[in-house]
């Protein structure tokens, strides 16, 4: 019988030497790997240390979707007409482009959302304040656009905009001026809740801490956080317990970029975002490439739907023909013969609602008759005049005061106010930043290769303004209507351009707006159709909806790492 060898104590005790030490690793190889992103990769010193040093946050997982927006995963698509052109607008050629993911509006902008900011204008701008009368003014909506000289709609006129019936209809009579106003203050109330959220401001400062004297403007809060609120400490430090290094002093008192929690700003979409998105692409999808042409924002090539969903089973509001807003009354009636309530129709593909008809939306394009894909065709947009911020003699940035409010007078003899109290005064980007650069080289890149005289087929690089007989011709010769105030009285003085030798329509300030309406036949209600209308004119049937960038990945679900 052979007998087992006893063990050594010897190697027991080695045996138990290298469990520790194993043990040892795990743990230091965890606690290295958990606090890995505190340190820098690069150089090896520690981020977010209490001490002090470089401050950033290294827990930030994904972009919040901001509120009332859903997702849109970018992408490529044909954007442009892939049908017939019967129009001959030859405006809409189709062309390639790439889309970033970026978040749209669920719904157009409606009465309600509208209201709330007026009521904001008017809480912290008393309009009977003569300083502050052009600025609530400046922002109303024209509720005479529902005026018709050979139709009776006051009934539009007096009510759609306030009563509750109309509460969640899209408002109209905005123009595309006042719809980027109420996307820059939308940016500010957002970014105020979520600040105040993570205890940076105090909770309810708009209802306590603001009047024109002290408000919150997000570049002001990233540039010149102590301004904020006029520089009501009360308010700043009025959220969270005071931070404070190994010496002492404050540390985190103000919330940065870095921080990640400053929402990214609201915005009107690009024509090629509002085309892509209304498409809803995703459902035609096979791998990467589009099985199929796609004419409206559901799938099919016609309006109405196969089984019953709708009244009169119509898939949006638009006008069926003449003298048919609705269809006839009753179970063929598609329940709308203005505007309809938002979401009264299913959504597309992306989640979108009314992506066609109920009422055409701005986007922010300068419109013109081709898209330039020769040149870019990444995030596509015609529109760009770079700013930036001004600054003062000791190197501050410029706030504006009540004082220094600066208003601009539109075509139509309307005043807005082209700042706020509180917002950082803008200039024109100069030398400074163009100098020897290859991507731009001036402030205003609106007509960028196409309207100006380098890209007129008479451009001559001779040209001498004084000398007219060698002049050039401008491809947009559009009329040029004066509006200016009398100096002895005051008084509007208007001098309508009566030239007969204008050619065009557009110019600089003329925007395109996408999608049908109410009051337009099927035809329109394709997303690829594109019109233009002056931007600081305002119909009843043109309203919008908001857009945000996405930040980070272009898509939100994990993905493993590709081979």
């Amino acid at each position: 019988m052979t007998l087992l060898k006893p063990i050594k104590m010897k190697n027991v005790s080695n045996l138990k030497l290298l469990l520790v030490v194993a043990l040892c690793a795990s743990v230091v190889g965890c606690k290295r790997s958990s606090s890995s992103g505190n340190v820098d990769s690069a150089t090896g010193w520690k981020i977010n240390d209490k001490k002090g040093g470089f401050q950033y946050n290294t827990n930030f997982k994904e972009q919040e979707t901001p509120p009332g927006t859903t997702f849109i995963e970018g992408g490529t698509f044909t954007m442009g007409r892939v049908a017939d052109d019967v129009m001959h607008d030859w405006n809409n050629t189709p062309n390639q482009q790439h889309i970033q993911s970026f978040y749209m509006d669920e719904t157009e902008i409606t009465n309600v959302n509208y209201l709330n900011y007026l009521f904001y204008l008017k809480s912290v701008y008393p309009p009977e304040d003569p300083n502050f009368s052009l600025i609530y003014k400046g922002a109303l909506p024209d509720t005479l656009v529902w005026r018709n000289r050979l139709g009776y709609n006051e009934m539009m006129t007096e009510n759609y905009l306030r009563h509750p019936g109309y509460a969640n209809y899209p408002v109209v009579g905005v123009s595309w001026i006042q719809a980027v106003e109420y996307a820059n203050w939308r940016t500010d109330r957002v970014a105020e809740m979520a600040l105040q959220e993570a205890g940076f401001i105090k909770r309810d400062a708009q209802y306590t801490d603001v009047d024109a004297q002290s408000t919150f403007n997000t570049d002001t809060y990233i540039n010149a956080p102590s301004q904020t609120y006029g520089g009501n400490q009360d308010v700043l430090q009025g959220g969270r317990r005071p931070q404070t290094d190994a010496n002492g002093d404050p540390v985190n008192t103000y919330a940065k970029r870095e921080s990640g929690l400053i929402p990214v700003k609201y915005r009107l979409p690009t024509e090629a975002e509002w085309e892509y998105a209304a498409l809803g692409m995703s459902e035609l999808r096979s791998y990467n490439v589009y099985r199929g042409r796609k004419k409206y924002p559901w799938d099919g090539q016609y309006t109405r739907a196969g089984r019953r969903v709708n009244r009169g089973d119509q898939l949006a509001n638009f006008k069926q023909g003449k003298g048919d807003y609705g269809g006839i009354a009753g179970w063929s009636d598609d329940g709308a013969d203005i505007t309809a309530e938002v979401k009264s129709y299913e959504p597309n593909a992306y989640g979108l609602y009314d992506m066609a008809g109920n009422v055409a939306e701005w986007v922010a394009d300068v419109y013109r008759p081709i898209v330039d894909d020769e040149f870019n065709d990444f995030n596509y947009y015609r529109g760009n005049v770079y700013t930036k911020n001004a600054i003062n003699d000791d190197g501050s940035v410029k706030i504006v005061t009540i004082d220094e409010i600066v208003y601009d007078t539109l075509s139509n003899g309307k005043i807005v106010a082209r700042d706020l109290p509180g917002e950082i005064a803008k200039v024109p980007v100069d030398e400074e930043e163009t100098y020897l650069r290859t991507n731009f080289d001036n402030s205003d890149n609106r007509n960028f290769r196409d309207g100006d005289k380098r890209s007129s087929r008479y451009y001559r690089e001779s040209f001498d303004e004084g000398d007219k007989s060698n002049g050039t011709n401008k491809m947009y010769n559009s009329p040029k209507h004066a509006v200016a105030f009398d100096s002895l009285d005051g008084t509007l003085i208007r001098e309508y351009d009566k030239s007969n030798g204008r050619t065009s329509l557009i110019n600089d300030e003329v925007r395109v707006y996408k999608g049908g309406s109410w009051k337009d036949r099927a035809y329109w209600i394709d997303p690829a159709q594109r019109r233009y209308f002056p931007q600081d004119m305002a119909t009843d049937y043109i309203g919008f909806r908001c857009a945000v960038s996405r930040v980070g990945s272009k898509t939100l679900s994990s993905k493993k790492k590709r081979n």
